[in-house]
């Protein structure tokens, strides 16, 4: 049996969304991207419900991506 998780850490939360954690963290300042709840003292974790409904509201796009989308520095291609 599966589980889903109902929170994501800030590194699968931005993997989740094909963001960089940079990116996602900005985007969280702005107010563009989920805000982490609060779990424990020290933890946080971004609501899974909450990161997939920021992603649906997210504008259909008629760009296609760029050749080097998704590629990171030193990553073979």
């Amino acid at each position: 049996m599966t589980i889903k998780p109902l929170y994501l850490d800030r590194e699968s939360a931005a993997t989740f969304v094909s963001l960089s954690v940079p990116t996602m963290e900005r985007m969280v300042a702005t107010g563009i991207f989920p805000a982490p709840r609060q779990l424990t003292g020290k933890r946080v974790g971004w609501l899974v419900r909450e990161i997939e409904e920021w992603a649906e509201s997210r504008p259909v796009s008629s760009n296609l991506p760029v050749a080097n989308c998704g590629l990171r520095h030193g990553a073979a291609a």
